[in-house]
């Protein structure tokens, strides 16, 4: 009697670690259903740390921890990544969702400084890829291999089918621009010759009416007897 119990108590123990590894993986950021966000490309125009000799750039999204740049220190040098760095991702982003994200400056005296904050969305990635520019401090490149699965589809095939139709809404356009044109001139060349039809009947009914008439005078005057 002894051993169904213990198969009971076997069963809800392991339902509750199903549940409390489900309500783990809902409760990590970005652990379920989210696309990683790395860096492909950066490079800055500006420093503004005066009194560092190398400046430390680093990315941050709001609630989350700052992902530093290590090799980022010299302007205008143009930094590729691969996306397998020990740093990378620098964020993951859920379905249908953005995160207010920038990129930042160490500063030792005051407040850090901000080359610029903005909305990270994945509707910014196409083909897997999103740029970002700010005059004068940065320009950097971000990849989503994730989203490109997504992004292709709707971009590609839609510009594919947006074309298709385009060309053959202006296909259709020209065939029936010709068909009215071709009607309208054997409709005008019809209505030309019927009407010269109708006009050579008419004068050919005048000129026989004009014989009747003549005779109809001579038999009156007895011009025909004489």
């Amino acid at each position: 009697m002894k051993r169904p119990r213990c198969v009971l108590l076997s069963g809800i123990s392991i339902s509750r670690l199903l549940l409390i590894s489900f309500v783990f993986l809902c409760s990590v950021p970005g652990g379920f259903s989210s696309k990683a966000i790395t860096l492909g490309s950066i490079q800055i125009f500006n420093t503004h740390e005066f009194l560092a000799g190398k400046p430390t750039i680093y990315f941050y999204c709001k609630g989350e921890k700052k992902i530093i740049l290590p090799e980022v220190k010299e302007k205008h040098f143009f930094y590729t990544y691969k996306g397998k760095e020990s740093w990378q991702p620098l964020t993951e982003l859920p379905d249908n969702k953005c995160k207010r994200c920038g990129l930042y400056e160490m500063d030792s005296i005051k407040s850090d400084d901000v080359f610029d904050e903005w909305e990270l969305c994945l509707d910014d990635f196409i083909d897997g890829k999103s740029t970002h520019f700010k005059e004068e401090e940065f320009n950097a490149t971000f990849r989503c291999e994730k989203c490109r699965a997504a992004a292709d589809p709707g971009t590609t095939s839609g510009s594919k089918s947006g074309s298709v139709d385009k060309r053959m809404n202006v296909v259709l356009v020209i065939v029936i621009s010709a068909l009215v044109s071709v009607i309208a001139a054997a409709g005008i060349v019809g209505a030309y010759r019927y009407w010269q039809k109708r006009k050579r009947e008419q004068e050919q009914a005048r000129f026989l009416k004009l014989f009747e008439d003549g005779d109809d005078i001579e038999d009156e005057l007895g011009l025909g007897q004489i």
